[in-house]
């Protein structure tokens, strides 16, 4: 009798997720809105206790960061399409629940075969040909480095997020023995070849690169929403068992999908080493491969809003830098403005994907 009662009981306090009461959309702009407000002011006062600086200066030097002169913006647009692409990247794999924390090895791995090709046919090929043979030979590598980890998961089962991670180690001393092989002076820094880079048009150095995320963006919406690709990554992601009862190949549809992130990820690496950096170092994606885990849940794997996530990130990072530089306060301050403002955009989305419901009685109702 005891276990029957026990039985019936629930928590008082239980989180549960929003099915078909979630909140209108409407709503949710409002609610985002204001825990960005509540930041800005949780922020500022912490500003004052700690620099004894306006906080309405320090937020104006932030947009200053970002907007102040024409180069800061292009410069702001080139941080923002090379996250957003390293996030489409990640996005097909999580949400098939696929857990790729490799992305910023897949990236790099990207990056080494474009700068290859620079190397040892920049001068023997003409441009055009020269950049059909490096977007094949970047896209090639990215995939096969995201192969590795797809297969190992779908034959033999690893856990997928430890094997990603020990791939991107692996990606950084490849580059780094790639360096001092290709840097003759043995300084193990690869000088710039702008030469063999990504055409510029106009005057805008980075206006390709944000044409070509532009692009992947919306062939990643497509493919995710209305492709059967998408549909399967879909299913797989809610439920393997469920995915095999109607017949989806899951070991099938995982090797795939990590082939797609693979190849947007050797797509990242061609636009930053040849239409960016020109070069390549350990140190060419910067973390951007972890930021962008962050873009993609943040966008709940929508790559329209993923647009708006990694601005956001963009537009703090740049701006906390500014901060940091104009009034010449230590970076952990500006790292904790930044900090607060992600915990309280991050707590809102958990708020508006779920609810918290009190039971009165303590029992289940019927």
């Amino acid at each position: 009798m005891f276990k029957n009662a026990l039985k019936n009981k629930t928590p008082l306090i239980r989180v549960v997720k929003r099915g078909r009461d979630a909140l209108p959309w409407q709503f949710g702009i409002l609610v985002r809105a204001i825990a960005i407000i509540s930041a800005l002011i949780v922020s500022g006062i912490i500003i004052m206790m700690l620099s004894g600086k306006n906080p309405i200066e320090v937020y104006a030097s932030m947009f200053d960061g970002v907007f102040g002169t024409p180069r800061r913006i292009w410069n702001t647009l080139q941080n923002t399409v090379i996250l957003l692409c390293i996030s489409l990247a990640v996005t097909p794999a999580f949400k098939m629940r696929f857990w790729n924390c490799g992305a910023e090895g897949q990236v790099l791995v990207g990056g080494l075969a474009t700068v290859s090709v620079m190397m040892f046919l920049g001068d023997k090929l003409p441009l055009p040909l020269l950049l059909v043979i490096m977007l094949a030979a970047s896209v090639l590598a990215g995939m096969i480095w995201a192969l590795i980890p797809a297969v190992f998961k779908s034959i033999w089962n690893t856990n997928e997020t430890l094997f990603t991670l020990m791939m991107n180690y692996v990606a950084i001393q490849l580059v780094a023995y790639f360096l001092k092989v290709f840097a003759k002076d043995g300084s193990g820094v690869l000088k710039p070849m702008p030469q063999f880079g990504l055409p510029v048009i106009g005057k805008y150095q980075f206006l390709l690169n944000i044409i070509i995320v532009a692009v992947v963006t919306v062939i990643v919406y497509i493919y995710l929403k209305y492709s059967k690709h998408g549909y399967e990554i879909s299913v797989v992601g809610e439920s393997e068992n469920t995915a095999k009862y109607i017949g989806i190949g899951v070991k099938k549809v995982i090797i795939r999908t990590l082939a797609v992130s693979g190849a947007i990820c050797g797509i990242t690496g061609l636009l930053l080493v040849g239409g960016t950096d020109h070069t390549i170092s350990t140190s060419t994606v910067g973390g951007q491969g972890f930021t962008a885990i962050m873009v993609s849940w943040l966008a709940k794997f929508n790559p329209i809003y993923m647009v708006l996530t990694s601005f956001l990130i963009v537009f703090l990072d740049r701006g906390a830098g500014q901060i940091a530089t104009k009034f010449s306060i230590p970076s952990s301050i500006s790292d904790i403005v930044t900090g607060i403002i992600l915990l309280f955009i991050i707590g809102c989305e958990f708020f508006l994907t779920y609810k918290i419901v009190i039971s009165k009685s303590g029992r289940e109702e019927k």
